[in-house]
Protein backbone atom coordinates (compact mmCIF):
# COMPACT_ATOMS: atom_id res chain seq x y z
CA UNK A 1 0.00 0.00 0.00
CA UNK A 2 1.28 3.46 -0.92
CA UNK A 3 -0.09 7.07 -0.14
CA UNK A 4 0.32 9.75 -2.79
CA UNK A 5 2.74 12.72 -2.25
CA UNK A 6 1.44 16.19 -1.94
CA UNK A 7 2.77 18.02 -4.74
CA UNK A 8 2.59 21.74 -2.71
CA UNK A 9 4.68 20.58 0.61
CA UNK A 10 5.47 23.42 2.21
CA UNK A 11 8.73 24.24 4.23
CA UNK A 12 6.83 24.65 7.48
CA UNK A 13 10.04 23.79 9.66
CA UNK A 14 12.09 26.38 8.49
CA UNK A 15 9.46 29.24 8.84
CA UNK A 16 7.61 28.67 11.75
CA UNK A 17 8.61 30.69 15.06
CA UNK A 18 6.05 30.05 17.20
CA UNK A 19 3.16 27.68 17.15
CA UNK A 20 0.37 27.84 20.11
CA UNK A 21 -2.46 25.95 20.81
CA UNK A 22 -5.06 26.88 23.29
CA UNK A 23 -7.97 24.31 23.86
CA UNK A 24 -11.01 23.37 25.83
CA UNK A 25 -11.81 27.32 26.01
CA UNK A 26 -15.29 27.78 27.25
CA UNK A 27 -15.81 23.64 27.33
CA UNK A 28 -19.33 22.73 28.54
CA UNK A 29 -20.24 26.35 29.81
CA UNK A 30 -21.67 29.35 28.84
CA UNK A 31 -20.23 32.38 27.85
CA UNK A 32 -22.30 35.60 27.81
CA UNK A 33 -22.07 39.44 26.40
CA UNK A 34 -21.19 42.76 27.20
CA UNK A 35 -24.80 43.67 27.65
CA UNK A 36 -26.03 41.29 30.11
CA UNK A 37 -23.56 41.58 32.93
CA UNK A 38 -23.02 37.87 34.09
CA UNK A 39 -20.29 37.37 36.13
CA UNK A 40 -19.85 33.57 36.00
CA UNK A 41 -18.61 33.09 32.79
CA UNK A 42 -16.41 30.25 33.48
CA UNK A 43 -13.43 29.47 30.98
CA UNK A 44 -12.06 25.70 31.57
CA UNK A 45 -9.07 23.60 30.22
CA UNK A 46 -7.07 26.25 28.61
CA UNK A 47 -3.67 24.04 27.06
CA UNK A 48 -1.27 26.33 26.08
CA UNK A 49 1.58 24.42 23.82
CA UNK A 50 4.36 26.90 22.35
CA UNK A 51 7.00 25.94 20.14
CA UNK A 52 9.77 27.26 18.45
CA UNK A 53 12.42 25.98 16.07
CA UNK A 54 16.42 28.07 14.90
CA UNK A 55 16.83 30.69 16.31
CA UNK A 56 14.24 31.36 18.97
CA UNK A 57 13.89 29.62 22.13
CA UNK A 58 11.15 30.20 25.09
CA UNK A 59 10.95 30.58 28.71
CA UNK A 60 8.06 30.88 30.93
CA UNK A 61 9.83 31.11 33.97
CA UNK A 62 13.33 33.15 31.87
CA UNK A 63 16.04 30.52 32.98
CA UNK A 64 14.88 27.35 31.15
CA UNK A 65 14.85 27.22 27.32
CA UNK A 66 13.23 25.58 25.07
CA UNK A 67 11.93 24.77 21.36
CA UNK A 68 8.65 23.85 23.53
CA UNK A 69 6.96 25.10 26.36
CA UNK A 70 3.75 24.19 28.06
CA UNK A 71 1.13 26.47 30.27
CA UNK A 72 -2.34 25.81 31.58
CA UNK A 73 -4.73 26.17 34.27
CA UNK A 74 -2.46 23.27 36.32
CA UNK A 75 0.66 24.78 35.88
CA UNK A 76 0.53 28.37 35.92
CA UNK A 77 1.29 29.11 39.57
CA UNK A 78 3.69 26.11 39.20
CA UNK A 79 7.07 27.34 40.89
CA UNK A 80 8.58 24.19 42.73
CA UNK A 81 7.82 22.37 39.87
CA UNK A 82 10.01 24.98 37.46
CA UNK A 83 7.26 25.58 35.30
CA UNK A 84 7.00 29.64 35.91
CA UNK A 85 9.14 31.61 37.97
CA UNK A 86 8.40 32.86 41.59
CA UNK A 87 6.85 36.47 41.70
CA UNK A 88 4.74 36.18 38.35
CA UNK A 89 1.77 37.82 38.29
CA UNK A 90 -0.21 35.00 36.00
CA UNK A 91 -3.68 34.87 35.91
CA UNK A 92 -6.42 32.00 34.93
CA UNK A 93 -9.59 32.69 35.72
CA UNK A 94 -13.51 33.16 33.88
CA UNK A 95 -13.55 35.23 30.65
CA UNK A 96 -15.36 38.67 31.54
CA UNK A 97 -16.14 40.90 28.06
CA UNK A 98 -13.30 43.86 28.65
CA UNK A 99 -12.24 46.12 26.32
CA UNK A 100 -9.32 48.04 25.16
CA UNK A 101 -7.15 49.87 22.69
CA UNK A 102 -3.65 47.91 23.54
CA UNK A 103 -2.04 50.87 25.81
CA UNK A 104 -0.03 49.54 28.32
CA UNK A 105 0.30 51.00 31.86
CA UNK A 106 4.09 51.82 32.22
CA UNK A 107 3.27 51.92 36.31
CA UNK A 108 2.20 48.37 36.56
CA UNK A 109 3.40 46.85 33.52
CA UNK A 110 0.23 45.74 32.31
CA UNK A 111 -2.08 46.47 29.72
CA UNK A 112 -5.19 48.89 30.22
CA UNK A 113 -8.46 47.11 30.29
CA UNK A 114 -11.87 48.72 30.89
CA UNK A 115 -15.21 47.15 32.15
CA UNK A 116 -18.74 48.03 31.99
CA UNK A 117 -19.87 49.96 34.78
CA UNK A 118 -23.58 50.02 33.63
CA UNK A 119 -25.38 49.13 30.54
CA UNK A 120 -29.11 50.84 30.21
CA UNK A 121 -31.10 50.27 26.68
CA UNK A 122 -31.64 53.84 25.03
CA UNK A 123 -34.03 54.73 22.22
CA UNK A 124 -31.61 53.17 19.88
CA UNK A 125 -28.96 50.78 21.28
CA UNK A 126 -27.65 51.10 24.80
CA UNK A 127 -25.91 53.72 27.43
CA UNK A 128 -22.61 52.83 28.02
CA UNK A 129 -20.57 53.56 31.58
CA UNK A 130 -16.91 51.79 31.90
CA UNK A 131 -14.32 51.72 34.75
CA UNK A 132 -10.69 50.94 34.44
CA UNK A 133 -9.67 47.68 35.59
CA UNK A 134 -8.06 47.27 38.77
CA UNK A 135 -5.35 45.47 37.46
CA UNK A 136 -2.32 46.93 39.74
CA UNK A 137 -2.33 44.52 42.28
CA UNK A 138 -0.05 41.77 43.12
CA UNK A 139 -2.12 39.47 40.51
CA UNK A 140 -4.04 40.80 37.23
CA UNK A 141 -7.70 40.52 38.15
CA UNK A 142 -10.48 38.44 36.62
CA UNK A 143 -12.16 38.36 33.53
CA UNK A 144 -8.76 37.13 31.28
CA UNK A 145 -6.02 34.88 31.09
CA UNK A 146 -2.78 36.13 31.05
CA UNK A 147 0.79 35.09 31.51
CA UNK A 148 4.57 35.94 30.63
CA UNK A 149 6.35 34.84 27.84
CA UNK A 150 10.20 35.12 27.62
CA UNK A 151 11.28 34.78 23.89
CA UNK A 152 15.32 34.62 23.33
CA UNK A 153 16.06 35.90 19.96
CA UNK A 154 19.38 35.00 18.97
CA UNK A 155 20.02 35.90 14.73
CA UNK A 156 22.58 38.56 14.69
CA UNK A 157 25.27 39.37 17.02
CA UNK A 158 24.11 43.00 17.78
CA UNK A 159 22.14 44.04 20.46
CA UNK A 160 20.13 47.62 20.19
CA UNK A 161 19.07 48.67 23.76
CA UNK A 162 17.56 51.90 22.37
CA UNK A 163 14.37 51.48 21.44
CA UNK A 164 13.71 53.40 17.84
CA UNK A 165 10.28 54.60 16.84
CA UNK A 166 10.55 52.86 13.69
CA UNK A 167 10.98 49.32 14.37
CA UNK A 168 12.02 48.45 10.73
CA UNK A 169 15.44 49.95 11.57
CA UNK A 170 17.13 47.68 13.52
CA UNK A 171 14.28 45.10 14.80
CA UNK A 172 13.32 41.63 13.04
CA UNK A 173 9.99 41.48 11.88
CA UNK A 174 7.73 38.34 12.87
CA UNK A 175 4.54 36.94 11.08
CA UNK A 176 1.24 35.16 11.94
CA UNK A 177 0.90 32.12 10.10
CA UNK A 178 -1.99 31.78 8.17
CA UNK A 179 -2.84 28.17 10.33
CA UNK A 180 -3.59 30.69 13.30
CA UNK A 181 -7.58 30.58 13.94
CA UNK A 182 -10.12 30.63 16.53
CA UNK A 183 -12.71 28.39 16.24
CA UNK A 184 -15.49 25.96 17.83
CA UNK A 185 -14.03 22.68 18.31
CA UNK A 186 -17.03 20.96 18.34
CA UNK A 187 -19.31 21.44 15.35
CA UNK A 188 -21.96 19.31 16.80
CA UNK A 189 -25.21 20.94 15.96
CA UNK A 190 -26.11 24.67 17.33
CA UNK A 191 -22.15 24.83 17.72
CA UNK A 192 -21.64 28.20 16.43
CA UNK A 193 -25.13 29.63 16.08
CA UNK A 194 -24.07 32.57 18.56
CA UNK A 195 -20.90 33.56 17.41
CA UNK A 196 -19.41 34.66 20.44
CA UNK A 197 -15.87 32.92 19.46
CA UNK A 198 -15.52 35.82 17.00
CA UNK A 199 -15.43 38.15 19.45
CA UNK A 200 -12.22 36.85 20.90
CA UNK A 201 -8.75 38.55 21.33
CA UNK A 202 -5.28 37.71 21.99
CA UNK A 203 -3.38 40.62 22.72
CA UNK A 204 0.61 40.93 22.82
CA UNK A 205 2.04 42.94 24.88
CA UNK A 206 5.70 43.75 24.94
CA UNK A 207 6.96 45.28 28.37
CA UNK A 208 10.84 45.23 27.73
CA UNK A 209 14.02 43.72 26.55
CA UNK A 210 17.70 42.75 27.84
CA UNK A 211 20.71 41.70 25.42
CA UNK A 212 20.43 37.60 24.75
CA UNK A 213 23.84 37.34 26.42
CA UNK A 214 22.23 38.25 30.16
CA UNK A 215 21.65 35.17 31.72
CA UNK A 216 24.87 33.16 30.21
CA UNK A 217 25.69 30.12 32.15
CA UNK A 218 28.81 32.38 34.55
CA UNK A 219 29.30 32.04 38.05
CA UNK A 220 26.48 31.70 40.33
CA UNK A 221 26.69 34.70 41.49
CA UNK A 222 26.51 36.52 37.88
CA UNK A 223 24.18 33.97 37.04
CA UNK A 224 21.52 34.25 39.94
CA UNK A 225 22.00 38.34 39.12
CA UNK A 226 21.18 37.78 35.24
CA UNK A 227 17.81 35.63 35.61
CA UNK A 228 16.63 38.16 38.19
CA UNK A 229 17.19 40.77 35.63
CA UNK A 230 15.47 39.12 33.03
CA UNK A 231 12.29 37.83 35.24
CA UNK A 232 12.37 41.54 36.53
CA UNK A 233 11.89 43.25 33.10
CA UNK A 234 9.50 46.14 33.19
CA UNK A 235 8.35 49.24 31.26
CA UNK A 236 11.53 51.17 32.77
CA UNK A 237 14.66 52.36 30.69
CA UNK A 238 17.38 51.60 33.27
CA UNK A 239 20.09 49.07 34.29
CA UNK A 240 20.31 47.44 30.58
CA UNK A 241 17.21 47.36 30.54
CA UNK A 242 15.14 48.43 27.34
CA UNK A 243 11.35 49.31 28.39
CA UNK A 244 8.65 48.71 25.29
CA UNK A 245 5.73 49.98 26.88
CA UNK A 246 5.67 53.22 24.73
CA UNK A 247 4.27 50.54 21.78
CA UNK A 248 0.74 49.75 22.17
CA UNK A 249 0.40 46.05 22.18
CA UNK A 250 -0.83 44.00 18.90
CA UNK A 251 -3.62 42.85 19.16
CA UNK A 252 -5.02 39.63 16.94
CA UNK A 253 -8.66 39.91 16.05
CA UNK A 254 -9.65 36.17 14.52
CA UNK A 255 -12.81 36.12 12.50
CA UNK A 256 -13.11 38.96 11.96
CA UNK A 257 -15.45 38.62 8.64
CA UNK A 258 -17.41 36.16 10.54
CA UNK A 259 -21.08 36.99 11.58
CA UNK A 260 -23.74 34.35 12.47
CA UNK A 261 -27.38 34.84 11.66
CA UNK A 262 -28.57 35.67 15.17
CA UNK A 263 -25.52 38.61 15.53
CA UNK A 264 -26.31 40.00 12.60
CA UNK A 265 -30.30 39.89 13.25
CA UNK A 266 -29.95 41.02 16.78
CA UNK A 267 -27.89 44.50 15.31
CA UNK A 268 -30.82 44.59 12.93
CA UNK A 269 -33.25 45.01 15.68
CA UNK A 270 -31.38 47.67 18.11
CA UNK A 271 -29.32 49.69 16.25
CA UNK A 272 -30.34 52.99 15.33
CA UNK A 273 -29.15 56.07 13.69
CA UNK A 274 -28.37 58.81 16.44
CA UNK A 275 -28.02 62.07 15.34
CA UNK A 276 -28.22 63.76 19.14
CA UNK A 277 -26.39 64.22 21.69
CA UNK A 278 -29.12 63.75 24.33
CA UNK A 279 -29.30 59.49 24.21
CA UNK A 280 -32.02 58.98 26.54
CA UNK A 281 -34.55 61.29 23.82
CA UNK A 282 -36.21 59.15 20.94
CA UNK A 283 -35.82 61.92 18.75
CA UNK A 284 -32.05 61.48 18.70
CA UNK A 285 -32.36 58.39 16.81
CA UNK A 286 -33.57 57.64 13.16
CA UNK A 287 -34.18 55.23 11.21
CA UNK A 288 -32.19 51.08 11.24
CA UNK A 289 -28.40 51.37 10.98
CA UNK A 290 -27.12 49.88 7.86
CA UNK A 291 -26.93 46.21 7.51
CA UNK A 292 -24.28 44.52 8.48
CA UNK A 293 -22.86 41.10 6.90
CA UNK A 294 -21.41 37.86 7.21
CA UNK A 295 -18.21 38.04 4.97
CA UNK A 296 -17.53 41.75 5.56
CA UNK A 297 -14.97 43.15 8.23
CA UNK A 298 -16.38 45.85 10.53
CA UNK A 299 -14.12 47.84 13.24
CA UNK A 300 -14.65 47.78 16.78
CA UNK A 301 -14.82 51.13 18.77
CA UNK A 302 -13.24 49.65 21.80
CA UNK A 303 -13.63 51.56 25.20
CA UNK A 304 -10.23 54.12 25.39
CA UNK A 305 -11.12 55.64 28.95
CA UNK A 306 -13.23 55.75 31.59
CA UNK A 307 -16.53 56.26 30.67
CA UNK A 308 -19.52 58.42 32.96
CA UNK A 309 -23.00 59.40 32.10
CA UNK A 310 -22.05 62.99 31.79
CA UNK A 311 -20.10 61.36 28.13
CA UNK A 312 -23.34 59.98 27.01
CA UNK A 313 -21.49 57.13 25.14
CA UNK A 314 -23.55 54.81 22.80
CA UNK A 315 -22.25 51.42 22.41
CA UNK A 316 -23.21 51.53 18.79
CA UNK A 317 -21.59 54.87 18.50
CA UNK A 318 -19.17 54.65 15.24
CA UNK A 319 -21.55 52.08 13.74
CA UNK A 320 -24.67 54.57 14.11
CA UNK A 321 -23.04 57.95 12.03
CA UNK A 322 -22.35 59.79 15.43
CA UNK A 323 -19.07 60.46 15.65
CA UNK A 324 -18.87 62.63 18.45
CA UNK A 325 -17.61 60.36 21.07
CA UNK A 326 -14.87 58.84 18.96
CA UNK A 327 -11.74 59.87 19.07
CA UNK A 328 -8.20 59.09 17.48
CA UNK A 329 -6.46 58.50 20.19
CA UNK A 330 -6.80 56.99 23.72
CA UNK A 331 -9.15 59.77 25.47
CA UNK A 332 -11.23 58.99 28.56
CA UNK A 333 -14.94 59.35 27.70
CA UNK A 334 -14.34 58.45 24.10
CA UNK A 335 -14.27 55.43 21.90
CA UNK A 336 -11.68 54.74 19.79
CA UNK A 337 -11.59 52.63 16.21
CA UNK A 338 -8.92 49.98 17.16
CA UNK A 339 -6.25 48.80 14.89
CA UNK A 340 -5.91 45.18 15.22
CA UNK A 341 -4.37 42.78 13.16
CA UNK A 342 -7.09 40.89 11.66
CA UNK A 343 -7.45 37.20 10.26
CA UNK A 344 -8.14 39.50 6.83
CA UNK A 345 -4.51 40.30 6.79
CA UNK A 346 -2.87 37.33 8.27
CA UNK A 347 -4.35 35.20 4.77
CA UNK A 348 -2.27 38.09 2.57
CA UNK A 349 0.76 36.51 0.27
CA UNK A 350 3.95 37.53 -1.00
CA UNK A 351 4.59 41.56 -0.56
CA UNK A 352 1.51 41.99 0.39
CA UNK A 353 1.99 40.20 3.77
CA UNK A 354 2.41 42.27 6.97
CA UNK A 355 4.41 42.09 9.93
CA UNK A 356 2.66 40.92 13.44
CA UNK A 357 5.25 42.41 15.60
CA UNK A 358 9.18 43.00 15.59
CA UNK A 359 11.85 41.52 18.05
CA UNK A 360 15.37 42.63 18.64
CA UNK A 361 17.82 40.59 17.14
CA UNK A 362 20.41 39.61 19.97
CA UNK A 363 17.71 39.96 22.07
CA UNK A 364 15.67 38.52 25.28
CA UNK A 365 12.02 40.14 25.49
CA UNK A 366 9.52 39.92 28.09
CA UNK A 367 5.55 39.22 26.81
CA UNK A 368 2.78 39.19 28.43
CA UNK A 369 0.00 37.42 26.52
CA UNK A 370 -4.03 38.57 27.22
CA UNK A 371 -6.65 36.51 25.86
CA UNK A 372 -10.21 38.33 26.39
CA UNK A 373 -13.41 39.02 24.98
CA UNK A 374 -13.69 42.28 23.71
CA UNK A 375 -17.04 43.73 24.74
CA UNK A 376 -17.15 46.13 22.01
CA UNK A 377 -17.33 43.88 18.89
CA UNK A 378 -20.86 43.33 16.90
CA UNK A 379 -20.75 39.72 17.67
CA UNK A 380 -20.94 40.63 21.27
CA UNK A 381 -24.42 40.65 21.90
CA UNK A 382 -27.22 40.09 24.02
CA UNK A 383 -27.97 36.43 24.37
CA UNK A 384 -24.88 35.51 22.69
CA UNK A 385 -23.61 32.52 24.62
CA UNK A 386 -21.56 29.11 24.09
CA UNK A 387 -21.30 25.73 25.61
CA UNK A 388 -19.08 24.30 23.04
CA UNK A 389 -15.08 24.23 23.27
CA UNK A 390 -13.60 27.00 21.57
CA UNK A 391 -10.09 26.11 20.32
CA UNK A 392 -7.21 29.08 19.65
CA UNK A 393 -4.51 28.08 17.69
CA UNK A 394 -1.75 30.61 16.87
CA UNK A 395 1.84 30.65 15.48
CA UNK A 396 4.48 32.82 14.38
CA UNK A 397 7.35 32.64 11.49
CA UNK A 398 9.96 34.66 10.55
CA UNK A 399 9.78 34.02 6.67
CA UNK A 400 7.54 36.52 4.70
CA UNK A 401 7.22 34.41 1.83
CA UNK A 402 5.78 30.58 1.90
CA UNK A 403 7.26 27.70 -0.38
CA UNK A 404 3.79 28.36 -2.56
CA UNK A 405 5.09 32.31 -3.27
CA UNK A 406 8.27 31.49 -4.05
CA UNK A 407 7.43 28.68 -6.35
CA UNK A 408 8.93 26.05 -4.61
CA UNK A 409 7.63 22.29 -3.85
CA UNK A 410 9.11 21.00 -0.76
CA UNK A 411 11.11 18.34 0.15
CA UNK A 412 11.48 15.13 -0.55
CA UNK A 413 9.78 12.93 2.09
CA UNK A 414 9.19 9.15 2.34
CA UNK A 415 6.13 7.30 0.81
CA UNK A 416 4.54 7.00 3.78
CA UNK A 417 4.51 10.57 5.23
CA UNK A 418 2.26 12.94 3.39
CA UNK A 419 3.11 16.86 4.94
CA UNK A 420 -0.60 18.65 4.48
CA UNK A 421 -3.81 18.68 6.06
CA UNK A 422 -5.48 17.09 2.86
CA UNK A 423 -4.57 13.27 2.88
CA UNK A 424 -4.17 10.95 -0.52
CA UNK A 425 -4.35 7.21 -0.28
CA UNK A 426 -4.40 5.12 -3.56
CA UNK A 427 -5.46 2.16 -2.15
CA UNK A 428 -8.93 0.66 -2.21
CA UNK A 429 -10.10 2.31 1.10
CA UNK A 430 -13.84 2.70 2.75
CA UNK A 431 -13.89 4.92 5.61
CA UNK A 432 -16.17 3.30 8.16
CA UNK A 433 -14.84 4.83 11.10
CA UNK A 434 -14.34 8.56 11.45
CA UNK A 435 -12.80 9.94 14.83
CA UNK A 436 -14.61 13.24 14.37
CA UNK A 437 -17.74 13.96 12.20
CA UNK A 438 -16.03 17.10 10.69
CA UNK A 439 -13.57 14.90 8.54
CA UNK A 440 -14.64 14.64 4.96
CA UNK A 441 -13.57 12.30 2.10
CA UNK A 442 -13.94 11.60 -1.59
CA UNK A 443 -11.74 9.64 -4.21
CA UNK A 444 -9.61 8.88 -1.16
CA UNK A 445 -8.81 12.00 -0.35
CA UNK A 446 -9.40 12.96 3.24
CA UNK A 447 -9.94 16.74 3.82
CA UNK A 448 -8.88 16.88 7.85
CA UNK A 449 -9.50 20.08 10.02
CA UNK A 450 -6.77 21.77 11.99
CA UNK A 451 -7.77 20.23 15.32
CA UNK A 452 -8.03 16.87 14.36
CA UNK A 453 -4.98 15.01 14.72
CA UNK A 454 -5.78 11.32 14.04
CA UNK A 455 -8.34 8.88 12.31
CA UNK A 456 -8.81 5.63 11.10
CA UNK A 457 -10.22 4.07 8.23
CA UNK A 458 -10.18 0.58 6.18
CA UNK A 459 -8.25 -0.63 3.27
CA UNK A 460 -9.97 -3.64 1.91
CA UNK A 461 -9.55 -5.41 5.49
CA UNK A 462 -7.00 -3.99 7.23
CA UNK A 463 -7.64 -1.66 9.72
CA UNK A 464 -5.83 1.46 9.35
CA UNK A 465 -4.55 4.83 11.24
CA UNK A 466 -3.83 8.31 10.34
CA UNK A 467 -1.59 10.46 12.43
CA UNK A 468 -0.44 14.07 12.36
CA UNK A 469 3.08 14.77 13.58
CA UNK A 470 3.94 18.40 14.24
CA UNK A 471 7.18 19.67 13.38
CA UNK A 472 10.01 19.87 15.25
CA UNK A 473 13.73 21.03 14.68
CA UNK A 474 14.31 17.95 12.88
CA UNK A 475 11.48 17.75 10.50
CA UNK A 476 8.81 19.04 9.10
CA UNK A 477 5.26 18.48 10.31
CA UNK A 478 3.44 15.29 8.11
CA UNK A 479 0.67 12.41 7.94
CA UNK A 480 1.77 9.35 9.15
CA UNK A 481 -0.71 6.33 8.00
CA UNK A 482 -0.06 2.86 8.96
CA UNK A 483 -1.94 -0.28 10.28
CA UNK A 484 -3.72 -0.40 13.31
CA UNK A 485 -1.84 -2.75 16.29
CA UNK A 486 -3.96 -5.47 17.41
CA UNK A 487 -4.57 -5.49 21.13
Amino acid sequence: MKNKRNGKHEKRIKKLAIVCTLCAVLLGVSTYAWFIGMRTVNVSGFDVNIATTESLYLSLNGEDWDYTVNINEENINDVGGGTVYEGNTNSWSELIPMSTVGKINATSNRLTLYEKGSFTATPGGYRIMASEVTNTGAKEEDGYVVFDLFIKNLSGEAYYANLSDNPMKDEEAIYLTTESAVTVADAGAGAEKTGIENSVRVAFAQIGRVEATTGADADADTYDADLAKIRGISCTTADNVTGICTRDATIWEPNDTKHVENAINWFATTCKKRTGADLTQSTSYGAACDAIADGTAYPAYAISGVIDETDQVDNYDGYNGYNTSIAQTATKGKLVKVDTFTDSEKIKTGNKRMPFMYLAPNSITKVRVYIYLEGQDVDNYDFASLGKKITVNFGFTKERFNGEDAGQTGVELPDDVLATRTVEYTANVTVDDISNPKVEFDANVFTVPREVMSFTFTDGDVQMIATYITATTLEEAHWEIKEVEEP
